[in-house]
């Protein structure tokens, strides 16, 4: 049953919206999404400008002594963090507006989710020029997934329970 049909509606086309753009974005070559070009245009870098950091990541190294390629990666993971925050705070937003428990509200966001991500890396193995991770999906994707939904619990979800007398009882439940 729904509690809220305006915002069970005006949620539906937010979600729309991200994943329209978030389609769109995934569906674009990696050529035509190269950030390095602007980064040389309009911060000067070079291998001292950063500490020496490399790492190897699903099969690559990620060093600062290539350092627009670093601060691209950097970038770029941030977005995934950004967008499946984004995509699950909406998700969370649209599920509270049914009848039901808390609970399941977190767990199908979680779960639809983390779902996308993986679909959404599965479909550019499908797209020239680009390549899908798994790592991804299991790393940033998961943070900003997770993210989300703390900052929900935390601002929404962790309240002391009270007892008759109106005072809290003393211990932290979710609801």
């Amino acid at each position: 049953m729904i509690k809220d049909k305006f915002g069970f509606l005006a949620w539906i086309v937010v979600i729309g919206i991200v994943v329209m753009v978030t389609y769109k974005q995934s569906a674009t070559p990696y050529q035509q999404q190269d950030i390095k070009p602007f980064l040389r245009e309009h911060i000067k870098l070079t291998t001292d400008s950063l500490p020496h950091v490399a790492f190897t990541y699903d099969g690559e190294t990620v060093t600062t002594r290539r350092p627009y390629d670093f601060v691209e990666f950097w970038i770029r993971k941030f977005g995934h963090v950004l967008e499946y925050a984004i995509i699950t705070t909406c998700l969370l937003r649209l599920l509270s507006t049914l009848a039901v428990a808390r609970k399941w509200v977190y767990g199908i966001s979680f779960l639809v989710s983390l779902s996308y991500a993986a679909l959404d890396e599965w479909h550019q193995t499908f797209v020239p020029g680009r390549t899908g991770h798994a790592i991804d999906v299991f790393t940033f994707d998961l943070f900003g997934i997770l993210l989300a939904l703390l900052c929900a619990a935390l601002f929404t979800g962790f309240r002391p329970p009270l007892g008759r007398d109106g005072r809290t009882a003393g211990k932290m439940t979710f609801r």
